[in-house]
């Protein structure tokens, strides 16, 4: 126990060097903004920061949480622009999906260079689904199947044409040499709906993250052909394939991170940014970030600006392919 205690001060200070270390001091009061209701990715985003900070001493006041709905982030990012673009201590939630938006230029006239990119809590990873009695039993069989015959292979997602489900499968398509915009889309509220129609028959693919369907999978109701991540992960989904691993670079990162205004100095900027980076190496926060269904993703600072960044043109990219913009 003794030696527990210790390794944990040590921890904890480490926090605290680092936060030292990268800025004066920590920002007198924080606040992270939601920029949706409760109770969603955004939120789920905040409440982690929120926490890791708190328990490792990096802050000494709770963080303050805001919730800003409207254009599932517009508004929050109009806001820090607008009115705030030099708070030290207002982080924003944001994810991938932030990144989609943006280049479909959902976000009005700001873009990616708006903000400053902090850095990631962690991530989820794209996955597709068939039901456990198809003949389709790996990623290969799937496009060889798309090849052949596109028209027989609708798909389920949620989210309208454009979303983040509706892009995996448009990758697969394009994977399988097939134009996305002739895909048969089913645009369902949430995993949920996408499972229940993928067993049901009513579909043949169920495009969603491995988070939703990782229990079904476990059970047997569905069958999880790939997951769209850089690296096979660990955990409960350890014998699943990447889609690198059956040869085809599909990636669908769903990270979630946040952002400062564009005019927060440098010394705070690298105050956030190092300690994020410092609590995500902590064993309090892989806990917390398991406890959400969450994966490690190290990404901080100007690199995880670049990744934004690299998101932002691939997204851009895959929508004017797709037709979804000009």
């Amino acid at each position: 126990m003794f030696h527990t205690l210790i390794a944990r001060a040590a921890a904890l200070a480490g926090v605290l060097v680092v936060a030292a270390g990268t800025a004066t001091a920590a920002p007198e009061k924080t606040e992270c903004i939601v920029g949706a209701k409760p109770g969603g990715g955004f939120d789920l985003t905040c409440r982690l920061l929120g926490a890791a900070l708190q328990s490792t001493g990096a802050i000494t006041r709770p963080m303050a949480y805001t919730y800003m709905e409207g254009g599932i982030g517009a508004t929050a990012m109009n806001h820090i622009v607008g009115t705030r673009p030099g708070d030290p201590g207002a982080v924003i939630a944001a994810s991938t999906g932030s990144a989609l938006l943006l280049a479909q230029k959902k976000f009005g006239v700001h873009d990616e260079n708006a903000v400053r990119w902090v850095g990631a809590l962690g991530a989820e990873f794209g996955a597709v689904i068939v039901s456990p009695d198809s003949p389709i039993r790996s990623l290969k069989d799937l496009i060889e199947g798309i090849k052949a015959k596109p028209e027989d292979f609708s798909v389920a997602g949620g989210g309208a044409v454009g979303s983040q489900d509706w892009m995996k499968a448009a990758l697969i398509f394009k994977a399988a040499g097939q134009d996305p915009r002739r895909m048969r889309y089913i645009a369902l509220e949430g995993g949920g709906p996408v499972i229940t129609n993928v067993q049901g028959g009513h579909v043949r693919i169920g495009s969603s993250d491995i988070a939703e369907f990782l229990p079904h999978h476990k059970t047997g109701k569905v069958r999880v052909l790939a997951v769209m991540a850089p690296a096979r992960l660990t955990g409960d989904a350890k014998d699943i394939p990447t889609a690198r691993e059956q040869g085809y670079d599909l990636l669908w990162t769903v990270w979630r991170g946040v952002y400062v205004g564009p005019k927060v100095s440098d010394a705070d900027y690298k105050w956030w940014a190092g300690t994020i980076e410092k609590l995500s190496k902590t064993p309090e926060f892989a806990k917390e970030q398991e406890a959400r269904g969450l994966y490690p993703f190290a990404s901080f600072g100007e690199d995880f600006a670049r990744h934004v960044k690299e998101d932002v043109a691939r997204f851009r990219l895959l929508a004017v392919e797709a037709g979804l913009t000009k």
